[in-house]
């Protein structure tokens, strides 16, 4: 379960009630290597996770470190590691496990989202 940041009115940070990302012990330390490896990251360094339209079924997911959260963001803690989501990308996100997987073919993050009614072969794209 995720713990939320309180809102506070200087920074438009909101509580995420209701909204729950899971990201698995490997994701977790895959963002967090890659964050030490970007230099001059402040404290208020987060990974973005967004829905964006496009792909094969409709949206795709998209992954961004960014050095603050934005007017309207929720933001998440989850394993140490910051999350911020907008408000349109929250409503297919809730409930999401992102993952990383390591195989002989590729590694990448993986998606399980019980919110799309279909996705593409590939997997990184979704329809909700």
């Amino acid at each position: 379960m995720s713990a939320t940041t309180a809102p506070t009115e200087t920074t438009g940070i909101q509580a995420a009630p209701g909204v729950t990302l899971n990201v698995t012990e490997s994701a977790a330390g895959e963002i967090k290597k890659f964050m030490a490896g970007e230099e001059g990251l402040p404290e208020t360094a987060g990974l973005r996770v967004r829905v964006v339209p496009g792909g094969c079924s409709g949206f795709q997911y998209s992954l961004n470190i960014e050095e603050e959260s934005r007017q309207g963001d929720y933001v998440l803690d989850e394993k140490g590691v910051r999350l911020f989501l907008d408000m349109f990308s929250a409503q297919y996100l809730n409930g999401v496990e992102i993952d990383y997987v390591t195989g002989v073919m590729a590694s990448g993050f993986t998606f399980k989202n019980p919110n799309a009614t279909g996705s593409c072969g590939c997997g990184s794209s979704f329809t909700a």
